[in-house]
Parts: C-alpha cells; sequence; structure tokens
C-alpha cells in the first residue's frame, strides 16, 4: 500500500488516464478522489458515473449533470468559464456499452484530456477508469475494444485485496470504530481473540465487508456473535466435530478453528515473503520468538526449501 501510495502521488501530477484494478470494496472509488485531491485541477469538478448504468451519450450525461457544476465552488451558473478542469471517473468500465466505449474512444483520440464541448463551457477531464475484472480477458471475449483499452491502460493501477495486506486489519478496525462512533468514545474494542479471528479471515468482500462488520459490531454490541459469524466461515475440518455423536465443547471447536485459520494465514505470509521468517513476524505484527513457536506448534517446517537444500547436501556427502 505504501508503493501504491507513492505510485499515486507521481500519477496525480500527470494529465494521463489511469486505469485502478482490483477486487470489489478494495477502494478504488477513495482512490479515485485522492488522485482528484492531489492533481492541479482539484478546485476543479470530479465527475463520477457508473458505466452500467451511464447512457450512450456520455456528453448528454454530462450535461445534465448538476453535481459536476455543484462540485466546482468558484463554478457557478452566472460565472461558468469559456474551459474548466476536472477529472472524470468512469466505475465499472468493463461493463460499458459498445456505444458508450466509441464514443469515449472519440473524445480520448485528441490527447490525455477527455476534451467535451457543452453549452455553457468546454470541459477537459483527466480520465481515471476502475475495474473489478480483468479487461484483457473482456477483450479476448469480444465485449471491451482493444484500442479504447491502449488508451486508458497508461498508468495502470492494481489496488491488492485485503487478504494480502492482512496487517492492516487491526488498524483499519480502529478506524472504522471511531468513525462511525463520530471519534474516540467509550465503544468496546475487541479482543485480542476476535482481532485473531479478523486477522485470519479471507475477506472475500474487501474493506468494505470489513466496514459493514464493524457496523454489526457496533449496533448489537455483541462480541461473541462477530466471533460466531467469522467462525462459521472457518475451514469445514475445523466445524466436523459438530456432526459427531456425542457431546461437543465450543471452545474444543473454537479452539480448532482458530488455529487452522492461524496455520494458513502464516503459511500465506511466508510463502509471500519468501520463507524469510523475520520478515514474517512484522507483517503478522508477533514477535520473532511467537512464530517460530507457531511454526512448531502447527507442524510446518521452518522453511521447506532449506529442507531441500540439506537433503540435497547430505545425498552428495554419501555419493561422495
Amino acid at each position: 500500500m505504501q508503493a501504491l501510495r507513492d505510485r499515486i502521488e507521481r500519477a496525480a501530477a500527470s494529465d494521463m488516464p489511469i486505469l485502478l484494478e482490483g477486487e470489489s470494496g478494495t477502494g478504488k472509488d477513495i482512490l479515485a478522489r485522492i488522485l482528484h485531491r492531489q492533481s492541479p485541477w482539484k478546485s476543479g469538478v470530479f465527475v463520477k458515473a457508473r458505466c452500467s448504468s451511464i447512457p450512450d451519450g456520455l456528453d448528454q450525461l454530462l450535461e445534465s449533470s448538476s453535481d459536476m457544476i455543484a462540485a466546482a465552488p468558484e463554478v457557478g451558473a452566472k460565472t461558468l468559464p469559456t474551459a474548466c478542469y476536472g477529472t472524470l471517473f468512469l466505475d465499472e468500465i468493463s461493463e460499458s456499452s459498445p456505444a458508450l466505449q466509441t464514443r469515449l474512444l472519440r473524445f480520448l483520440q485528441g490527447g490525455q484530456f477527455c476534451r467535451i464541448n457543452l453549452k455553457h463551457c468546454k470541459l477537459n477531464l483527466r480520465l481515471v477508469c476502475a475495474t473489478n475484472s480483468g479487461l484483457e480477458e473482456a477483450v479476448d471475449q469480444g465485449r471491451f475494444r482493444r484500442d479504447l483499452l491502449y488508451r486508458i491502460n497508461v498508468l495502470p493501477m492494481r489496488v491488492p485485496p485485503l487478504r494480502e495486506r492482512m496487517a492492516d486489519v487491526p488498524e483499519l478496525v480502529n478506524y472504522f470504530l471511531d468513525l462511525l462512533t463520530s471519534g474516540p468514545c467509550d465503544v468496546k474494542r475487541p479482543s485480542k481473540r476476535m482481532l485473531q479471528l479478523l486477522s485470519t479471515y479471507t475477506w472475500p468482500g474487501n474493506i468494505r465487508e470489513l466496514e459493514n462488520l464493524m457496523k454489526r459490531y457496533l449496533v448489537f454490541g455483541c462480541e461473541e456473535a462477530v466471533c460466531e459469524e467469522l467462525l462459521a466461515r472457518a475451514p469445514k475440518e475445523a466445524t466436523q466435530a459438530l456432526s459427531e455423536p456425542g457431546s461437543v465443547r465450543l471452545k474444543d471447536i473454537t479452539r480448532k478453528a482458530v488455529r487452522e485459520l492461524e496455520r494458513d494465514a502464516i503459511l500465506k505470509v511466508l510463502q509471500a515473503n519468501q520463507w524469510n521468517r523475520k520478515r514474517a513476524a512484522c507483517v503478522l505484527n508477533i514477535s520473532y520468538r511467537a512464530l517460530l513457536y507457531k511454526l512448531k506448534d502447527t507442524g510446518m517446517a521452518a522453511d521447506p526449501s532449506a529442507s531441500r537444500q540439506a537433503e540435497g547436501r547430505a545425498a552428495n556427502t554419501a555419493a561422495v
């Protein structure tokens, strides 16, 4: 995310089209607004449109958009300039119609800006597009124009899903709790057990799913309900005991589920960091000693590549 932030700061000053790629709920809309606020035309208009609901005439949409004029304080009905600048954010660009794609390509052929002549003024809008699906696949399937892809994919930026940055989960939890309660208050902060579950869940809905979960936590005020919801989505192996005859202990099931989630999370982080255990411990926000203990407790090898190298050296020695 730090690398993405650096790319955004560099790209914001440019007038070149930007393509934000990422799963639904990763915050592409927020990044588009940050790009606009850090751009030289931040005092201009910011126009957001969802391509799945845009009519084929993009210029008609902008002409009828009163929100666009209201977005620029210095632009009013009586003082419209001959030309105004801003940002055009097209969300779900992969769902745009063929007619809209043709119209958009025509706008972009004149240069980096999307230049649109309206009745009152001429708009020079820097284009920011977002997609949660692969545009290359859409091109192969004939649903998206290849020449338009080349026009909008000048500065591509991939927004990573939440499962690739699990160390951000505690920070995001505190952020949403402060935001939803209008600042710090007496709301009960999640326990270590709840944070552990939150940090090992895969989050298919990404940050939006986490935000909605925090809303439910605040409304119902029950941490057990949140933990039960997360455990219900845990690996099936952790809950198979429920179907077995005889009595079961909820604590045993919970402990097993957490252990499985921990193992999966540690394995993914180790693989992402080339099995560098010290770096993985920092990413997981635990001590190096705690990581070694968990590796031993879960039965995982500390470094499978090192084990293979050691076996190879032993075989070579025996052959000699």
